[in-house]
């Protein structure tokens, strides 16, 4: 585990997938704290897919190959390539054991960069092999709602840095989505989506594509702003465990998203693949303020 910490902000990092696993200012804790009575992670680094692959196989070249949600990053021990005061940053680089469950060399390192009330979430991909690489990558940080009392309907809202014209996607059977199928965002004439304990019992997660929005803010049910997010993401994805009255909520910049129910295509042709040349890198920062 790293701490970070500047005078405003204390930060917790777990080698284990890179997770950032607490984010405090002063004695309060924004981030969920992975109780396995909803959900036993924090904030995990998505890759190399981001949801699901149908029936959890993909294919590159003919050959198929397993991969569960969300990818192994996750679940792998990354190095830690150094360490500072306000800045941590580590390194996953592909294996044999990865080769097996996804065909490209890779170097993956991730960071996390205190400043002021804010924090930086810095990925970089590189290519180290001798043909093209295609992958996505994703951000899954939950967040403690804020003055969460499970008997009130309330939880709070959301705005976006867009107000008018959203439409979002949603999953439609075993976590891949009806692509065609557009939804719109209804906000309040004050720019608000308001947030309660059954939101998310009939949608499980909305997806928003096409870089709609570029900002997240989560605000109190008094409306006041808890925290935000920033991101050159195209996709996020808002979810919260459905039919739980979860005290959580989460905000996932992706590059990636998950297939299209029965897509049985190469993993090249699916949707929102990233692709780079033989040592290209791919760089991204979403951040996160606190309020």
């Amino acid at each position: 585990m790293t701490t970070l910490s500047n005078e405003v902000l204390t930060v917790q990092v777990s080698g284990h997938g890179a997770e950032l696993v607490s984010l405090r200012k002063g004695h309060v804790e924004y981030l969920w704290q992975a109780d396995p009575a909803f959900w036993g992670r924090h904030s995990p680094v998505l890759f190399p897919i981001v949801g699901s692959v149908w029936e959890a196989r993909y294919r590159v070249d003919g050959k198929e190959y397993a991969l569960g949600q969300h990818g192994f990053a996750r679940d792998m021990e990354f190095a830690l390539v150094s360490s500072a005061d306000d800045e941590v940053r580590y390194r996953l680089e592909s294996s044999e054991e990865t080769l097996e469950k996804y065909p490209w060399p890779f170097c993956l390192e991730i960071a996390y960069r205190l400043h002021g009330n804010s924090l930086d979430v810095i990925w970089e991909v590189v290519n180290p092999g001798d043909g093209e690489m295609y992958f996505q990558i994703g951000a899954h940080p939950a967040f403690n709602y804020p003055d969460y009392d499970p008997d009130r309907m309330e939880r709070g809202f959301f705005s976006f840095d867009r107000k008018d014209g959203l439409e979002c996607i949603r999953i439609k059977e075993k976590g891949c989505v009806d692509a065609e199928t557009k939804y719109p965002l209804e906000l309040r004439e004050d720019g608000l989506l308001p947030l309660d304990r059954e939101t998310f019992d009939s949608i499980d997660t909305l997806m928003l594509q096409d870089s709609q929005i570029s900002c997240v803010t989560l605000h109190r049910p008094d409306g006041t702003p808890w925290l935000k997010l920033d991101f050159t993401a195209p996709v996020v994805g808002l979810w919260s465990p459905p039919r739980r009255n979860a005290p959580f909520i989460c905000i996932e910049p992706w590059y990636g998203r998950c297939d299209r129910a029965h897509y049985e295509g190469d993993y090249r042709d699916k949707d929102w693949v990233n692709r780079l040349k033989p040592g290209e890198r791919f760089s991204s920062v979403y951040t996160i303020t606190v309020f």
